[in-house]
Order: structure tokens, then C-alpha cells, then sequence
């Protein structure tokens, strides 16, 4: 053997055993995010027992639900700015400590009040998460490699859709809701050590750390306006997406009315229906799992958009139980797809470098657009009527992932959706 064919045989060895950590890196980061999300559905159905058993009153549990966005508004504005400076692996174990921390002192607090309160930190600091998060696996996942990444992303939370109530529920056959309300305590804990054992990807951000002043602030949304402005039609997509999320969102706010009083369901009907979208969630991603490598960015956000929109259109027009049933399953069989191909999108065209500003804005603005559309839409349903608010909101969904389709077809935009190689 020639020493230039020993050398370039060295470097394959390299890079075989380099792709090979990287895979394993990536399967602990799965497991992490796993084990987060499976907390996540304990500690949302314990607590809803929880507030329930206080109070008495839905309207109590109810509010629990608008805390989300709420923490959103108050935390995305400024959040973007402190990840993009700060370590993101550091980071993402502090907020997974700190979560634990109140979730274990949760169970402590008589007052609704200050119970609503700690919920509300917890909710910040999960809207913090996210965005920490995305950037951190943008960073530990080759260009090549995202799209099966992100398949295998929503095939571990739509596994959490599914088993997450299902362990819940057996917590609270061996204990009660605030024994399950420790294990997902335990659960993000075990979280933050995970993510310990992961790469550090930013070794040199010590230095650049600053105050976080208004006037960093001011600097940091004129450099998300400014990419905005220069890179339209990423930012355009964006915005479509979020907005068919942000329809999903309200219709879902009314589903249980409109199963009930519209569709004439029975509790156990009712339930065999959140079932069968469950269902369809698990075996679109798994579908999804073993074919993404074959599909093309542009065909996983576009047509997944597009069947999701159609999916809640079959529910709106529905008159039966098995046709409402069609509709769920097509849209949370289509929701994988796209939740796939946005993020693949987003992670090969925004810069890391501004990931965490360009995310936190851009959730600051969803959030409003939430709570103002599911607002909207419980006063119009009160006003008019829920069937009619469904189908105007299914609608506007379809026109919205039309467009976004129409989009993204554009040969002149393929460049955007420029197809990898996937290894694995």
C-alpha cells in the first residue's frame, strides 16, 4: 500500500469512527428529549387533577392552559438574545434543573394563586428551552443528517402523545397525581443529566457573554428585522407555518365543544376519538421515520401542511362520528411530515449564529397571535356558533397552507430546499 492510499484510508477510518460518535451523540440527545417529553404529559395531566381537586371549577383548570403563551410574551422577547450568547448545552441543563426544582416544590403551595404562579416560571422556562434546544441540535446535527434527525424527533413525541397519558394514568393507580407530579420531576432531571454526558459545542462563549441591556435588546431585534428583510421568503414560510399552527391551536381550543354539542358524542365516543388522532400520530411518524430519507424537504412541508389543513376540513364538515375520525386521522397522520420538513427548513436556513433571537421573536409573535385567535374564536362560537367558527377557522388554515404550497413549488425557490444525502 501506497503512504497516499494508507493516509487516505486513515482519513475514511476517521471519518467513519467521527460519523459513528456523531450518531450516538444524536441517539442520546433522542433520549433526552424522550424522556423530557414523556414528563411533560405526566406533569400536564397530574396537574390538571391537581388544580381540579383544589379548586372545583374547570375554569380554574382552564387558565392553566392560557399561562403558556402568556409566559411566551413575557419571556421570547429577551430570551433569544441570553442563548445566543450563553452556552446552549450549559444551558439546557440549568433550565432542565431549574424545572425540576419548581415542579418539586409544586405539590407544597395551598393558594391557587402561588400555584399559578410557580406554573408560570416553569412555563418560562420551557419557552426558553425550546429555542436553546433547537439551536444546540442545528449545531450537533450535520446538514445531511437533519431531516432523518427531525423524523426520528417526532416519531420519539408523538411516542410521548401516545404513552405519555397511558404512564400517567398507571402513576396513578400506584400513587396520586402528586406522586406523578415527583416522577416527572425525576424524569427532567434525568433529562439534564443526559444532556451533561452531550458534546459541549460552545467552548468559547465565556468571553462573549454581555449584560443584557435594552439598548442589546433594541441591536438584537434590528438584526432579526434586518435578516428578515433580506432573507423574505425564508421568514415568509415561517410565518405560513406558524400561522396553520396558530389555526390549529384555536380550532383544538374547541374540540371538545364541538365533539360534544355538535357531533352528539358520548364521553367514550369522545375519547376513542383523541385515541384515533393519537394513533394516527404514531404511525404517520413512523411512516414517516422509514421514508424521509426519500422525500424531499419541499415535499414534506408542503404536502404535510397541505393534508393537515384537510384533515381539520373533513372535522369541521363532519356529521358523524366515523367521518370526524377520517379527519382526525389524516391531520395527525400528516403532522409529522410536516413538523419535519418545517424544521429541517429552519435549521438549513437560519443561521445558528441568530437562532435563538430569530426563534424567541418569532414564538413573542405566535404567542399573540394564540391567544388573540383563541379568543376570537370562543367569543365567535358564544356569539354565532361553534360549527361554523370551525369551519371559517379550518378555512382560513387551508388558504393559508395553499399558499404556503404554492410557495414552495416555485422552481425559482428550490434552492431553499436543496436535497442532502441522509447516512444512517
Amino acid at each position: 500500500m501506497s503512504w497516499g492510499r494508507f493516509f487516505i484510508y486513515l482519513i475514511k477510518k476517521g471519518d467513519i469512527k467521527m460519523g459513528i460518535q456523531n450518531w450516538k451523540n444524536q441517539i442520546l440527545l433522542l433520549f433526552g428529549i424522550g424522556v423530557s417529553n414523556l414528563g411533560d404529559w405526566i406533569y400536564l395531566i397530574s396537574l390538571n387533577l391537581i388544580v381540579l381537586e383544589m379548586t372545583k371549577s374547570p375554569l380554574a383548570v382552564s387558565a392553566l392552559y392560557i399561562l403558556k403563551p402568556l409566559a411566551t410574551l413575557c419571556t421570547n422577547a429577551w430570551a433569544g438574545s441570553v442563548i445566543d450568547r450563553l452556552n446552549k448545552r450549559n444551558l439546557m441543563i440549568t433550565l432542565d434543573l431549574m424545572r425540576a426544582t419548581l415542579i418539586v416544590i409544586l405539590p407544597f403551595f395551598s393558594s391557587i394563586w402561588s400555584l399559578y404562579l410557580v406554573v408560570f416560571w416553569i412555563n418560562m422556562a420551557s419557552s426558553m428551552f425550546r429555542p436553546t434546544s433547537m439551536s444546540y441540535m442545528t449545531k450537533l446535527t450535520p446538514p445531511e443528517q437533519r431531516k432523518r434527525f427531525n423524523s426520528l424527533r417526532s416519531l420519539i413525541e408523538s411516542g410521548g402523545f401516545l404513552i405519555g397519558p397511558a404512564v400517567a394514568g398507571l402513576l396513578f393507580l400506584i400513587g396520586t397525581p402528586i406522586f406523578a407530579i415527583y416522577m416527572n420531576a425525576l424524569a427532567l432531571f434525568l433529562s439534564g443529566i443526559i444532556t451533561f454526558l452531550l458534546p459541549n459545542l460552545d467552548p468559547s462563549t465565556a468571553s462573549k457573554q454581555k449584560y443584557i441591556s435594552f439598548e442589546l435588546l433594541k441591536n438584537d431585534w434590528k438584526i432579526v428585522k434586518k435578516f428578515s428583510f433580506r432573507h423574505s421568503y425564508i421568514m415568509i414560510i415561517y410565518f405560513l407555518f406558524s400561522c396553520m399552527m396558530v389555526m390549529a391551536t384555536a380550532v383544538d381550543s374547541l374540540e371538545a365543544a364541538f365533539a360534544k354539542n355538535v357531533l352528539s358524542l358520548s364521553d367514550s365516543e369522545y375519547s376513542f376519538l383523541v385515541s384515533i388522532a393519537g394513533a394516527g400520530v404514531v404511525i404517520g411518524a413512523i411512516v414517516n421515520t422509514i421514508f424521509s430519507h426519500k422525500l424531499s424537504t419541499l415535499f414534506l412541508i408542503g404536502a404535510g401542511a397541505f393534508n393537515v389543513s384537510v384533515g381539520y376540513v373533513i372535522y369541521a364538515f363532519s356529521n358523524s362520528f366515523l367521518v370526524a375520525a377520517l379527519g382526525f386521522f389524516i391531520l395527525s397522520f400528516s403532522l409529522s411530515f410536516a413538523n419535519t420538513g418545517f424544521h429541517t427548513f429552519y435549521q438549513n436556513n437560519i443561521p445558528v449564529e441568530i437562532m435563538g433571537r430569530v426563534g424567541s421573536i418569532f414564538g413573542f409573535i405566535e404567542a399573540v397571535l394564540i391567544i388573540l385567535t383563541t379568543i376570537i374564536f370562543g367569543i365567535t362560537a358564544q356569539l354565532i356558533s361553534i360549527k361554523a367558527t370551525v369551519i371559517a377557522g379550518t378555512f382560513i388554515m387551508l388558504l393559508v397552507t395553499i399558499v404556503l404550497c404554492i410557495l414552495s413549488i416555485k422552481p425559482s425557490n428550490r434552492k431553499y430546499y436543496s436535497a442532502e444525502i441522509d447516512i444512517f
